[in-house]
């Protein structure tokens, strides 16, 4: 990504300037002001005047010197200056004596500081006596105080409270950061839900753009988590380079989230390497997502061992995922026991995923009673896999209703093969309607057995069509066609039949001929078996010969009538007599009533 390769320095972007000797100087001449004016406001304190003994406190109680600033500050405040008690407060608290300073910021607050009275309702709020830090904070906030009306706001929420939301809001257009970042949060959430705020009209799609708003004004005033927030809105959006450039400004400022997001946005980039400096930072901050990320990379390069610590180091960070992927390592490399133990420990903590995986191992080692529970739960929690693994393990049992239930279950979530189960037994049950809906779904979703179904319920609708000499080639296809085709270009055989069979009827002799061979290669006897009665009707039956030969080896029996046929008519009686013995015995019944007689008349000619 481009935005990731940026190297310019500071220095060069101009952003940090060199240093010279007319900044230097600047810099004494700013001094000299100041002391000029703390000279000044010194010598008008000494002479009684309250408002210069008030600011020259403030400037002292600024810099630290609350000595220097203490006496100013009381001269100040028996002069009824009200921003000095509010001042003298804040000097008391900070020498450890709260309760002195929540008596002058009282006196303040009565005088109308809005510092005040919102320092004395956080005063309140710490002791735990919230009726009066309400009051306090709300004159505070009424007054236009912006840290007034978001402590009002926190308050509030804490007590679920309707109008917290009006002074978060208060507070984020004034240009609190914190503020717009949980107002941000909070329409993000009721967006989310399909909810809305108390009193407001916007819909949830007002609310995500609302609440994108908000996370971009606290973020561009340096708040890492709304600049995270930020940048997965975008990447939903797949805005990406705009998404990794608040990635990288919340990773910066230290949020590993951040970092992780950004590795796993360089790596969908093709940079596995920058993404793997992003992990690490993450990583050793403590993100667990970061040390999966760092363990799935080093277990593709073969790096099992460091693998398995970066998995181990997410699972110390608390998260799950760690002894998930510990259990796939174990069971990729064999361990079978040390898998299910950690596919037990990622079960135990809620791991739907790992649940499933741990009835899998159960199953493959017999152990069916250990494995449905581990299947029931996966399933309940949501695992798609689990669903479907329960329904086959219903089917299993001979309990189809149980199976169907949660074959249905897992379609409803997509899952392409339980849609293909679905489909079956809606057509065992002669609901057609329900079952191509079903089919439809799971040949959509990739599944071979499905497309092949749904074009076998499509074709027994069509009308018969009129027949077409070989070598006419008619290019019209219907919907049931490419259904069979799409079959076929997965490895179905009797797709890859049938998309011959149907190329045949069209007059397409090559593409008839295509489709048996790929069949026929692949171990489909009929497909040999009709790709030899295309090549015998070509003039090439010695290779008609040894595809018939190959699928009535494999059990067909008309292969075998056909060899019989034509080992006779080579006057190979013995060769003639023991294909049309093997057609007796493969069938049809058809066929055996055939062969039955060519075997007879060939036996009599043989023991003339």
């Amino acid at each position: 990504m481009d935005v990731m390769g940026e190297k310019a320095t500071l220095f060069e972007s101009g952003r940090f300037a060199q240093s010279s000797g007319t900044e230097s100087a600047r810099d004494e001449l700013v001094d000299m002001g100041e002391a000029a004016e703390e000279t000044r406001l010194a010598l008008a304190a000494q002479s009684g005047d309250a408002e210069a003994a008030s600011v020259l406190g403030a400037m002292l109680l600024r810099r630290g010197e609350l000595d220097a600033a203490e006496p100013h500050l009381r001269a100040a405040t028996a002069a009824g200056d009200r921003a000095a008690a509010n001042n003298l407060g804040v000097l008391l608290h900070q020498r450890g004596y709260p309760e002195e300073a929540a008596g002058w910021w009282r006196i303040a607050a009565v005088a109308g500081s809005a510092a005040a009275a919102h320092a004395l309702g956080r005063y309140h709020r710490e002791r735990g006596d919230e009726p009066a830090a309400e009051y306090w904070l709300r004159q505070s906030a009424e007054q236009g105080h912006v840290l007034g009306a978001y402590a009002l706001a926190d308050l509030l929420e804490h007590r679920g409270d309707v109008g917290a939301e009006h002074w978060m809001r208060s507070a984020a257009e004034r240009g609190h950061r914190e503020a717009a970042y949980r107002l941000a949060r909070a329409l993000d959430r009721a967006a989310g839900q399909g909810e809305e705020w108390p009193g407001e009209a916007n819909g949830s799609d007002n609310g995500v753009a609302e609440a994108e708003q908000w996370y971009r004004q606290a973020a561009a005033r340096g708040h890492r988590k709304a600049a995270l927030q930020l940048g997965a809105i975008l990447e939903r959006r797949g805005e990406l380079r705009e998404a990794g450039r608040w990635y990288l400004t919340s990773a910066k400022d230290g949020e590993p989230r951040a970092a992780c997001a950004l590795g796993f946005l360089l790596r969908d980039a093709g940079d596995t390497e920058s993404a793997a400096v992003w992990w690490l930072r993450a990583a050793q901050e403590g993100d667990g997502n970061a040390a999966n990320a760092l363990g799935a990379l080093h277990a593709e390069r073969g790096e099992t061992q460091t693998a398995e610590r970066w998995y181990r180091a997410a699972l110390d960070a608390g998260d799950d995922n760690g002894a998930y992927n510990l259990g796939l390592l174990c069971a990729e490399q064999g361990r079978t026991a040390q898998a299910e133990q950690w596919y037990r420990r990622a079960a135990y903590a809620g791991h739907r995923e790992a649940a499933n995986a741990l009835a899998i191992l159960l199953l493959q080692g017999g152990d069916t009673t250990g494995a449905e529970p581990w299947f029931s739960k996966a399933a309940e929690t949501g695992s798609v896999d689990a669903a479907f693994n329960l329904g086959i393990l219903y089917a299993g049992r001979g309990e189809e209703r149980m199976a169907l239930r949660w074959y249905e279950r897992a379609a409803a979530a997509g899952h392409a093969e339980a849609a293909l189960q679905v489909g079956i037994a809606r057509l065992r049950e002669g609901d057609e309607r329900e079952a191509e809906r079903h089919l439809r779904c799971a040949a959509g979703g990739g599944s071979a057995e499905g497309a092949y179904r749904l074009a076998t319920l499509l074709d027994a609708r069509r009308p018969p069509e009129p027949a077409h000499e070989l070598g006419e080639i008619v290019h019209e296809k219907t919907e049931c066609e490419e259904w069979y085709e799409r079959a076929a270009t997965q490895g179905h055989r009797r797709a890859q039949v049938r998309v011959g069979m149907l190329a045949a009827a069209r007059g397409d002799v090559v593409e008839a001929a295509r489709w048996y061979r790929t069949a026929a290669e692949a171990g489909s006897r009929n497909g040999a078996f009709n790709l030899g009665l295309l090549l015998a009707r070509e003039g090439s039956e010695p290779e008609a010969a040894v595809w018939w030969t190959r699928a009535a080896d494999a059990g067909h029996g008309r292969a075998a009538l056909r060899l019989a046929l034509v080992y006779a008519r080579r006057g190979e009686l013995a060769e003639g007599q023991r294909w049309a013995a093997r057609a007796v015995e493969l069938g049809p019944a058809e066929v055996a009533e055939r062969a039955g007689r060519l075997r007879d008349a060939l036996r009599e000619e043989l023991s003339a």
